[in-house]
């Protein structure tokens, strides 16, 4: 028996079997549900349950709180129905579900960024087969039935000349699947990846002014997205904070001043939290998301994109919430560790 699943205020319906989260049905349905990690750790895909039943997964007190929970909010991505139910979300829509698929791919190319960063670069079977977002991340699929997953760094337009994605992946030591990036990952090594997921993405029905927020490899959805702005010729005013904790973790900075120089809309002000005296820098240290503070005591009329590790988005959603920032136009990817994962514990 399955249960009906209607999402107000679009008035969408799909269905989901009693074992199966609402987030996964929602995917299978082509149903453009917000939702990050997928595993009850970033919060992403929390909505408020009007009318039903389901039963709430595991997850992580700081991505559902107990209040929260209380008020009738849920998370999509480790909720079952137990009935019809009836959910609030105001960000389903069409525009986001593209075909998710599973396909093999090849390393085109590996070449180190950082002492801890690795640029690698998928080869796809054609270039009309995959279809994504910029902003949206793809699934690798490994042997033990465990899943890593990470963002595209380059826009869909990219494909047109090689249909190849480009991952950032950062080294964390004793990582099953980064251990072997960083190691014995050699060129023209055959991978399964599924995708797009993610509902991080640019809305081009707005015309707000964005502040974009990226911590680490955070940078790589935001530099699809730059991309993509460029290649459609989108002018609205877009300034890029970008954060790391030495001036080396700010890997593509060249880049980015490139794009500045190209796009007369798009600022960029790279910030570094732990400068060594040997780094001389001379620009603005601290936290990243403070940054925009300093720039922008009102966001009420802003647009903000922030990717990066939790730490990062959570503190940048609660500062700019109160700094007048509408809690609809805040739209994040919180990069989310298998250690985060791990901690799920309601």
């Amino acid at each position: 028996m399955s249960f009906n699943i209607t999402v107000q205020p679009s008035g969408r319906i799909f269905t989901a079997e009693p074992d199966q989260a609402l987030l996964s049905a929602a995917i299978a349905q082509g149903i453009g549900m917000p939702y990050g990690c997928k595993d009850g750790a970033c919060g992403s895909c929390k909505c408020k349950k009007l009318q039903g039943t389901v039963v709430q997964g595991t997850h992580q007190l700081k991505a559902l709180s107990l209040q929260e929970a209380e008020q009738g909010f849920i998370l999509t991505c480790c909720a079952t129905a137990l009935s019809d139910v009836v959910l609030e979300s105001r960000h389903v829509t069409d525009e986001s579900a593209f075909p998710i698929k599973k396909m093999p791919t090849r390393v085109a190319s590996l070449a180190k960024a950082t002492h801890d960063v690795m640029m690698v670069r998928l080869q796809l079977p054609a270039a009309d087969v995959f279809k994504y977002h910029a902003g949206q991340y793809v699934e690798f699929l490994l042997r033990d039935g465990d899943r890593r997953a990470y963002s595209m760094g380059n826009a869909p337009h990219t494909q047109a000349e090689s249909p190849q994605v480009e991952l950032h992946i950062r080294h964390m030591p004793g990582g099953k699947f980064t251990d072997h990036v960083f190691s014995a990952m050699k060129e023209k090594e055959i991978l399964r990846v599924e995708g797009p997921f993610g509902s991080f993405y640019l809305r081009e029905d707005s015309a707000k002014p964005m502040v974009m927020l990226a911590s680490g490899t955070g940078f790589a959805p935001i530099k699809a997205i730059i991309e993509h702005m460029q290649f459609k010729g989108i002018t609205r005013p877009a300034v890029l904070y970008w954060g790391g904790r030495r001036p080396a973790d700010l890997y593509m900075n060249d880049w980015v001043l490139g794009k500045v120089a190209e796009m007369p809309n798009l600022t960029y002000v790279p910030v570094v939290s732990d400068a060594l005296p040997e780094d001389a820098w001379s620009g603005r240290t601290g936290f990243v998301h403070k940054a925009v503070l300093q720039d922008f005591a009102d966001l009420s009329g802003h647009q903000v994109y922030a990717c990066g590790a939790p730490i990062v988005v959570d503190s940048a959603q609660a500062a700019y919430i109160k700094a007048g920032l509408p809690e609809d136009e805040f739209y994040a990817d919180s990069f989310v560790t298998e250690k985060d994962k791990a901690q799920a514990a309601a």
